[in-house]
């Protein structure tokens, strides 16, 4: 099969997989990923993808190693740093000899120096798997951090070791001098080789702006560029091109803070580029990790020479010695740095904490890729011993770390709430990023033509962010109040319709009118009554926009006027009975509740009264609730693109997340009030 039709099917999987997790959240997305990939694979089909590692590490964990290295916090890094070091680089080392004499012990048939191997590329974790999962638990922010920073730095530190070990078991040479000195040379060249290549790109993107090239196209494709350029080049002077792109993407976060001001445009649109990048990038990874397991674990299965549950077992006794030799490490080492105040940022250590913190050594796809790439043949030409079978193991650790992650982590991460921060409060911060992305979305999309929807549109949020700000107790997630808010609204729009029907029997409206009217009732009630239902209606009315553009203008000159102010008249009317209806029905228990809907009624009053003039408010009137509309439509997708980046991220849990994503959802329903149909 083509290789451009293999990626379009991987790019299926990637979208199949997050459609999947909407129905069961409980699987995290990477695993639904991998197991696709696996499905895929064994289908008759026969998707075979080559593992190339180098171009595997140049093509997807270069760019997703630099986005973490920019999205990272330095400070807390550096905070961090003691921690990260030991974890990064002592247990690195120590996993190489310890899990390499354990692998040894338990399958004598794997020499010594191909153990360490084996050993050296299970050590390390995959930072694109920690942040995979980091949706689904919430972690102390510490202890995250922690993570993410071990992750960044000991693939390196890991793949250095695998390569000295098949060195040795392929020449069955092997010096501790030179390896130790060669680590140091590749690691250190690779940060100070990173770090300098970047400032040369920065100062390149300067010079072609100070020439006045402005275009940001061409500034897109130079930060898209960037990561690919630094690994080359630093791989090409014998440095690890891994922590390169770390220390590039730590530079141009520092290039970014700095100039944040500068080319709003080109931020904006750097970032929603890189996120479908990443989004793509993470998705593959894990496909392709899915698409090499039958290819692993096919020759071992059907090899009469292995016993299939005894080798089973071999990866489960494999993975339990990492566990425990990474706790142990954990637990011992934060202590001692806890007492040497340089883990502060971590708190005193805690059993549940240490055991979270080696449960999430999750291994990845950068395992995987450093086993395919073992040679087939030593220096004598004999094969090379048990390669088969190395790459099988390495496989199955991969799927048994990310289970056991999965099942777990969310289950025993319960435990330390006292650790955590509170969970409203957590909700309440998430919040307020989300106003402000929709505020800022806003600002951006706003022009000479909207400017008074825009300022209408802002008020609102300015007055959300106020109250969030204050402190005020915050009842916006309480099911309470919003099943009294939806019984208020429809108690009003039983008011309307009553009213509606009073001014047909009166002959003060027509019945094409009374019929216009009654359809918005119907179309509200629906929106109130069904999550479902209010999901469909809000997406056919933004289609009947998107298609009602074309035709807007003509649509203006064949309503005439008259016909525009008996529609604001009756409408008048009607808001003033459901306005009279709610206020009658408001008690002690439904009074928050009732005093929102008394506000939202007061505001459409206000704006049917502004539009009196009858040669032209009316249109006037329509052409800002339009503008409105579709500024809100843009807010309301700020929020929720701020709102998956921090779930994507581990800021926020799938429960507030979920919760959060209700209330959107509601508040997208005001897109189909009143005051905004015709």
């Amino acid at each position: 099969m083509e290789i451009f039709e293999i990626v379009l099917i991987m790019l299926v999987l990637i979208g199949l997989s997050n459609v999947i997790n909407r129905f069961i959240p409980f699987v995290p997305v990477p695993l639904l990923q991998i197991i696709l990939g696996t499905l895929v694979a064994l289908l008759p089909i026969g998707i075979h993808l080559p593992l190339n590692t180098e171009l595997f590490l140049l093509m997807f964990i270069a760019p997703l190693l630099y986005n973490d290295g920019k999205r990272t916090p330095r400070e807390e890094l550096w905070d961090l740093r003691a921690p990260i070091l030991l974890l990064a680089l002592g247990l690195v080392f120590v996993t190489v000899f310890a899990g390499g004499y354990l692998i040894h012990w338990l399958i004598p048939s794997i020499p010594l120096p191909a153990a360490f191997a084996l050993a050296a590329i299970l050590s390390p974790t995959d930072a694109v798997a920690v942040s995979a999962l980091a949706g689904r638990i919430h972690l102390p922010k510490g202890i995250m951090r922690l993570l993410e920073g071990e992750s960044l730095m000991n693939d390196a530190s890991g793949l250095v070791a695998f390569k000295f070990a098949v060195a040795a078991t392929v020449t069955g040479v092997f010096s501790i001098t030179e390896a130790t000195v060669s680590f140091l040379f590749i690691a250190i060249g690779g940060l100070v080789c990173g770090a300098i290549v970047a400032f040369l790109i920065v100062w390149l993107r300067t010079f072609i702006r100070r020439l006045g090239m402005e275009d940001v196209t061409m500034h897109m494709l130079i930060q898209i560029l960037t990561p690919f350029v630094i690994y080359i080049v630093t791989e090409e002077f014998g440095f690890s091109g891994i922590l390169a792109v770390v220390a590039g993407g730590i530079v141009h976060a520092i290039e970014r803070d700095r100039n944040e001001s500068l080319q709003p445009e080109l931020r904006v649109v750097s970032q929603n580029t890189w996120s479908v990048i990443l989004y793509i990038l993470n998705g593959l990874v894990f496909v392709i990790l899915g698409l090499q397991i039958p290819d692993a674990t096919t020759t071992i299965f059907q090899s009469p020479n292995y016993s299939n549950l005894q080798v089973v077992g071999f990866i489960g006794l494999i993975y339990l010695g990492l566990i425990i030799l990474r706790f142990i490490w954990v637990y011992l080492f934060w202590e001692g740095s806890w007492l040497l105040n340089s883990g502060e940022n971590l708190g005193k250590p805690k059993l549940m904490s240490s055991v979270l913190i080696s449960l999430s050594g999750v291994r990845g796809a950068v395992t995987l890729a450093a086993a395919f790439s073992i040679p087939y043949f030593l220096q004598d030409g004999s094969p090379f011993p048990e390669r088969d079978l190395i790459i099988f193991l390495a496989a199955g650790v991969i799927l048994i770390s990310l289970i056991a992650a999965s099942v777990l982590l969310p289950l025993l991460s319960k435990g330390i709430d006292g650790e955590r921060d509170n969970v409203e409060e957590r909700e309440r911060e998430a919040r307020i990023r989300m106003l402000r992305s929709a505020i800022t979305a806003i600002k951006e999309a706003t022009d000479d033509e909207n400017r008074a929807a825009a300022g209408a549109v802002l008020g609102g949020y300015h007055r959300q962010l106020l109250r969030l700000q204050t402190g005020r107790k915050q009842e916006w997630n309480d099911r309470s109040r919003n099943k009294a808010m939806m019984e208020l609204r429809l108690i009003g729009m039983q008011a309307e319709r009553r009213e509606i029907h009073n001014m047909l029997s009166k002959g003060e409206i027509s019945g094409e009118l009374a019929t216009s009217l009654q359809e918005v009732m119907n179309q509200m009630e629906m929106v109130m009554s069904s999550r479902f239902k209010m999901q469909i209606l809000v997406s056919l009315f933004r289609l009947r926009r998107l298609f009602s553009k074309q035709f807007s203008k003509k649509k203006t000159l064949d309503l005439p006027e008259e016909k525009k102010e008996r529609i604001r008249a009756a409408r008048l009317r009607t808001t003033t009975a459901a306005l009279e209806a709610v206020q009658a029905h408001i008690h002690d228990e439904n009074r928050q509740a009732g005093m929102l809907v008394v506000t939202q009624y007061k505001e459409l009053l206000t704006r049917l009264k502004s539009g009196s003039s009858l040669t032209g408010g009316i249109k006037d009137e329509d052409v800002f609730n339009q503008h409105k509309n579709e500024l809100r439509i843009k807010a309301i997708q700020a929020e929720r693109n701020e709102l998956q980046s921090m779930y994507e991220q581990g800021e926020i849990s799938w429960n507030s997340a979920s919760k959060l994503r209700q209330y959107i959802n509601y508040r997208e329903a005001g897109v189909l009030e009143p005051d905004e149909e015709e």
